[in-house]
């Protein structure tokens, strides 16, 4: 019997009524930082084997799975890593992806150390919008906290250069941990501030396994907004759509926009419209999540789009991932049995 076509489906639903509208796409676990909350040195270290490169999806592969994803709903995709910039050839898929019908946003995130040479040809390639990590403006901070110690003034520049390429919309993130870079979060907000680029703060948060994360490294949304309303009043404004992860404020002098992203304090679940794409081919359905989907091996055994189509909305549909929302019962279980890291399907 044949499968009915997808553009006459309803908009799968999972388990908990939430829709797919957020695609993750990695296009590689490899990245030429080592965050300390993300692949901190000591373990991946010149000797970590990364994904072979026989491994990782193709831009072909990637194409087509994200035309399937998008007929079950998705309408955002952000491409993510690992670092995508040091995926080679990056125009090309980006040009492929814009192409795909219904597609209304298409994003990137990046540490920005290689996008002063790529921020104009991504651009060009269709690319809307970046996502920039920058959790300090001190050079020694910086410089620690990315495990390399490279120079701060590369990612300004590439700032710089995506202002110059002209972006819809540029976004700063900025993970706070206490006792590690509290103070830039005021050094981050003047920086910024009148640029109009949107700065979120991102509590730490416990993805994957290897960041020795601890309850009480955590800078609350509610600590940092303190911080800021006692220098610069903010007003709250509306989301921009149901489901989006930061809370909106705006600088009542009219200085810019800035977000809380409160994944520990203050957990968005119920709202969750996202899916990630590993540069390996699993679709996981959260963050925190042990497990994905494997596409990419009936993708390369010759399986048809109906047959992928039935495994997506299948999977979607089971899904009833609330992991921020049960953190407090589910960490110590999560961490026994594994998680998948945060370099293999992005933040």
């Amino acid at each position: 019997m044949s499968l009915p076509d997808s553009t006459h489906l309803p908009v799968v639903l999972d388990r908990l009524r939430r829709p797919l509208r957020d695609l993750r796409i990695s296009v590689t676990d490899r990245c030429n930082f080592r965050c300390t909350y993300c692949m901190p040195a000591g373990v991946f270290g010149e000797n970590y084997r990364f994904l072979p490169r026989k491994d990782v999806l193709r831009f072909e592969e990637i194409e087509r799975l994200v035309q399937l994803i998008v007929k079950q709903g998705a309408r955002k995709l952000r491409i993510t890593g690992g670092e995508p910039l040091v995926r080679a050839e990056l125009p090309t898929l980006l040009r492929a992806l814009a192409r795909i019908p219904n597609v209304e946003d298409l994003a990137l995130t990046t540490n920005g150390y290689l996008l002063s040479e790529q921020a104009k040809d991504l651009k060009a390639a269709g690319l809307q919008r970046l996502t920039i990590s920058l959790d300090s403006l001190d050079s020694d901070t910086f410089a620690k906290l990315n495990g390399r110690g490279y120079a701060l003034q590369r990612v300004l520049q590439g700032i710089q250069s995506a202002e110059n390429a002209g972006y819809r919309q540029i976004k700063i993130n900025a993970v706070i941990q206490r006792g590690v870079n509290e103070p830039d979060v005021l050094a981050l907000a003047e920086y910024f501030r009148g640029t109009g680029h949107i700065l979120r703060f991102i509590e730490f948060m416990d993805v994957g396994t290897m960041n020795d994360w601890k309850p009480r490294d955590v800078v609350g949304g509610d600590e940092i907004l303190h911080t800021l309303s006692e220098h610069w009043p903010l007003e709250p404004i509306d989301p921009n759509y149901r489901g989006e992860v930061a809370t909106r404020y705006q600088y009542a002098d009219g200085a810019g926009e800035i977000g809380l992203i409160r994944s520990v304090t203050a957990p968005f679940c119920g709202d969750c419209t996202r899916a990630r794409l590993s540069a390996d081919g699993r679709l996981v359905t959260c963050l925190f999540a042990q497990s994905g989907l494997d596409l990419k091996t009936p993708l390369r055994d010759g399986i048809s789009d109906a047959k992928l189509e039935a495994m997506l909305r299948g999977f979607w549909s089971e899904r009833h991932d609330r992991y921020s929302e049960e953190r407090a019962s589910l960490h110590e279980e999560r961490l026994k049995s594994g998680r998948i890291e945060m370099f293999e399907i992005g933040g």
